[in-house]
């Protein structure tokens, strides 16, 4: 793609599963430090598409924060104190936050979740396939891992579609399918003090708050329980705002993501047939698998830091305030990374992948668990499937930030 044609402030390039990896692959040529415009009110953005200089920001919070957000919205000091999460958070704030629930996410945490995890695969697994042709983004994608959230959240499995339909509404909020305001129109302003500016904020909000009140002074070991019954490590207790935006984060990022990237790496199987057989006939193969299918995926496209004085990266002057926005989803094809970057290699050796961020202290906290969650899916799915076929249109999030598939037709023979 010609570089005068690159606009990645435009959702509507981030619908048909190309035009993205051509904008990246002509940036990372080019301009791999690229100024982009975009519409008023916001002011522009750096866009650094090579895997080096995404590691090197993330690696130096001093430099570039998260205090201003780590979304494109341009937001104000009186939005940051209202709407900050773990996520807006830097230096002894953030490590308090985080270490709230940390242990809860260790691999060995985690690991004890195993057998519950094989059994609510069986059950996702029975029903979806007991109907030989489905969507498997809404049958086993966002039906699996909202499960688990439910289970660590301490909620009815009733609740399940709830927590899908409010993160669908938050997340989605540039997708008509999904919000109930887009982000850029007028009418989002009203919500400007919520996260997102979606009105279904508010619906999680009131539903965490329940359950805290429910729950506080107790000993109860679900992670809500924790929230309201540990106090941070620095010594500052969680306000109402702090508790509502961390029950949002987890609600959200708890299903989001890891759904995103199961849909993407069954979508990639599909088209990659040889690589389906050869991991079906060798499942030693899946946690190496595992990174390549994250490499792949890349469920979110970007996260934005901001400077917090003038630098240099790649040879281009930062100045204090400017937007720097590290494209994972770039970083995951960069050639001088990744030998055939466009290529699906379940046996590639090295997966440096940035899919979880890249050894600063944002790395994602439930990345064990996302890890886990894939490789017991496809280790279930492969092999009680002779053939699996797409079946239909296969539809995108409209959005440049969640690398999201909305619909994912199949029909599958079992084996």
């Amino acid at each position: 793609m010609p570089l005068d044609e690159i606009d990645l402030a435009d959702n509507d390039r981030f619908l048909d599963g190309e035009t993205p990896w051509r904008m990246f692959h002509t940036l990372r040529r080019e301009d791999p430090v690229h100024w982009q415009p975009e519409p008023a009110p916001n002011s522009g953005f750096w866009a650094l598409t090579r895997h080096s200089d995404i590691v090197a920001v993330d690696r130096d919070p001093q430099t570039f924060t998260s205090t201003r957000f780590t979304n494109l919205e341009e937001v104000d000091d009186s939005q940051i104190a209202i709407r900050r999460s773990l996520l807006e958070s830097d230096g002894l704030r953030h490590g308090a936050l985080r270490r709230l629930l940390q242990k809860q996410f260790t691999p060995r945490a985690i690991a004890d979740y195993g057998t519950f995890l094989r059994g609510l695969t069986a059950r996702t697994l029975d029903n979806a396939l007991a109907k030989g042709t489905f969507d498997f983004v809404h049958e086993v994608s966002a039906d699996f891992p909202i499960n688990v959230l439910a289970r660590m959240l301490d909620v009815p499995g009733e609740d399940t579609e709830k927590l899908i339909d409010w993160g669908n509404r938050i997340i989605g909020n540039t997708d008509p399918d999904y919000t109930d305001v887009l982000l850029d129109s007028a009418d989002s302003e009203r919500y400007r003090d919520l996260p997102f500016r979606s009105p279904a904020s508010l619906e999680v909000f009131a539903y965490g708050r329940e359950l805290a009140e429910r729950r506080r002074g107790g000993e109860g070991t679900d992670l809500v329980s924790r929230l309201v019954n540990q106090a941070p490590s620095d010594g500052v207790p969680l306000s109402r705002h702090d508790f509502d935006n961390y029950f949002l984060l987890l609600v959200v990022a708890g299903n989001e993501t890891t759904r995103h990237a199961i849909s993407h790496t069954m979508l990639a199987l599909l088209r990659n047939p040889t690589q389906l057989e050869l991991l079906r006939d060798n499942l030693a193969l899946m946690p190496n698998a595992v990174e390549e299918f994250l490499r792949w995926s890349s469920p979110v496209y970007h996260f934005r830091r901001t400077a917090t004085r003038d630098a240099e990266i790649g040879g281009r002057r930062i100045r204090e305030g400017d937007k720097v926005v590290m494209w994972f989803a770039s970083g995951n094809r960069d050639e001088a990374v990744f030998e055939n970057p466009y290529d699906l290699d379940i046996t590639r050796r090295r997966v440096d992948h940035l899919t979880f961020g890249k050894g600063g202290p944002h790395i994602c906290l439930g990345n064990a668990l996302a890890r886990l969650e894939m490789r017991i899916m496809f280790e279930e799915l492969l092999p009680r499937i002779a053939d699996i076929r797409p079946a239909g249109e296969i539809r995108r999030v409209r959005s440049n930030f969640v690398n999201g598939i909305k619909e994912l037709p199949v029909t599958v023979t079992l084996a």
